[in-house]
């Protein structure tokens, strides 16, 4: 099983190393990244394996939350986000 993880918001030194770690603590583990930063804003989508994360996706959404501040985060079972981009 597989989750999306979506991160927006200006630049500073260090998101991905903490989205990264956020991940690792929950045992999920990193696919594939594409990030860009455009001017002074970042852009990061992530894909992540769950399938042997031990805790609940909410869970890492909120972790997420908490150590990535003043960023916009989403976080997505991958068959919502198939389904919401099926046409």
């Amino acid at each position: 099983m597989k989750a999306v993880i979506t991160v927006i918001g200006k630049d500073m030194v260090g998101i991905l190393a903490k989205v990264s770690t956020t991940c690792a603590e929950a045992n999920a583990n990193v696919i594939e990244v594409t990030q860009s930063v455009l001017q002074e804003y970042f852009a990061m989508v992530m894909l992540i394996d769950i399938s042997k994360m031990n805790c609940e996706l909410d869970t890492l959404k909120e972790n997420l939350h908490k150590n990535v501040a003043d960023m916009t985060i989403h976080v997505m079972h991958e068959d919502i986000f198939n389904s919401m981009h099926r046409i």
